[in-house]
């Protein structure tokens, strides 16, 4: 309630988000009995059988609004250029209000600061502001792999930077370069990781997320995917008018969820989860942060589908070499070792996630006796883990550890 002057010169914004039949219907009656001026502020226009007054449609601010927006929020901070800025923009897409409120969290932490600068001090900000309707959609992940954590081939790394380089270099190429105006649309930059569990998707995706200084959301498709119909859209909406705001790098889990391999149209469930998968891909082409899909069957997904994923990066099972890398880097320096040789751990024939629980289990169990970490502290760990992997350790796997 907003007053000026006159206390009876009043007006009432409501803003009014997803509301349900009932939340609608309450707020149909509460307008129609309200005794002032009212304006009500919604995402879309408001279906009612009620008369309305004047609507009227507000565009979102275009790139050179949202500059002047932030040059005008951080005027007074020192060390922040036009590119900077601009990269702001790029990457933040906030109202008015939350760009003032990062500006004025920048100027109060700043002369405290010694490790950040303004740039990453308002980059920071900007996070935090745009995470705050994303906590309740998804898992945030906090980024702290590094490039040297993961252990792929060259090709699929050499694919991992380019995917970097287009987020990162995307204000360069599609505004000061003008693809923005010549392309126009499947602007979004999308992936699909294709590869059993516990082969590194989502340590790659952490590894970006990294780099490029965004947050790590993962969404479980199975839990977005919905049986009513237009409700899995929903859903999907709801995730990407959140992620919106802050360009943030948005793994979604468990893709077989919602593709396979589309075949005849055989009633209106199979037609409406043909629309399903489209709205998803026009969805991630308009993103305008990093959005990536997970699969366990790559040859399961339509070929269309696959045209228009702009990267696809297998992980393949690890080699035998490749298990033996991932037990050197997963053991910490600093952990108290006896015997223990990645060589033969490496036989053992699992992914890198596993390996993770079977080194973390072996050194729960030599804490627990106050032992050095040995190899018959893995050996048990191992057992934990195939048991649940519903599989049975061969003598082949355990050769020369005892």
């Amino acid at each position: 309630m907003a007053a000026r002057g006159d206390p009876a010169a009043r007006a009432l914004l409501v803003e009014a988000g997803e509301l349900d039949r009932d939340q609608r219907a309450a707020t149909e009656a509460f307008l129609a009995g309200a005794a002032v001026p009212v304006v009500v502020s919604s995402a879309d226009p408001r279906r009612s059988d009620r008369p309305h007054g004047t609507r009227v449609s507000v565009p979102p601010l275009d790139d050179d609004e949202q500059f002047d927006l932030w040059a005008d929020a951080f005027r007074d901070v020192a060390d922040l250029d036009d590119g900077e800025l601009r990269s702001l923009v790029a990457q933040f897409q906030l109202p008015p209000h939350v760009v003032r409120s990062a500006a004025a969290t920048v100027r109060r932490e700043l002369p405290y600061e010694d490790e950040l600068d303004a740039v990453q001090l308002a980059w920071r900000a900007g996070l935090d502001e745009a995470r705050m309707g994303m906590d309740e959609l998804g898992r945030r992940i906090e980024p702290r792999a590094g490039w040297d954590d993961l252990v792929l081939h060259e090709r699929q790394t050499n694919v991992l930077r380019e995917i970097v380089a287009h987020v990162r270099q995307r204000p360069t190429v599609h505004q000061e370069w003008g693809f923005a105006q010549t392309l126009r649309r499947g602007l979004g930059v999308t992936a699909l990781f294709a590869g059993g569990s516990g082969t590194g998707k989502t340590l790659a995706a952490e590894v970006m997320a990294k780099e490029l200084g965004l947050d790590l959301f993962v969404i479980d498709l199975s839990q977005v995917v919905s049986k009513y119909i237009g409700e899995t859209e929903k859903n999907l909406r709801r995730v990407f008018d959140a992620a919106e705001a802050g360009g943030a790098l948005l793994l979604f889990d468990e893709a077989d969820a919602l593709f396979g391999k589309r075949s005849e149209v055989k009633d209106s469930h199979d037609r409406y989860a043909n629309l399903e998968v489209s709205y998803l891909l026009m969805r991630m082409e308009a993103y305008r942060g990093l959005a990536v899909l997970t699969t366990n069957m790559k040859k399961a997904l339509d070929n269309a589908f696959l045209r228009r994923i702009r990267f696809v990066v297998d992980f393949p099972f690890p080699a035998e070499h490749e298990r033996a890398e991932i037990w050197r880097r997963v053991l910490p320096p600093q952990a108290p070792v006896k015997d223990l040789d990645p060589r033969l751990l490496a036989q053992l024939t699992v992914a890198g996630g596993s390996i993770r629980n079977i080194a973390l289990s072996g050194a729960f169990l030599a804490a627990e006796e106050g032992e050095a970490l040995q190899m018959r502290h893995m050996a048990a760990a191992a057992r934990t883990e195939y048991l649940k992997l519903e599989r049975s350790l061969t003598p082949t796997e355990v050769r020369g550890w005892v």
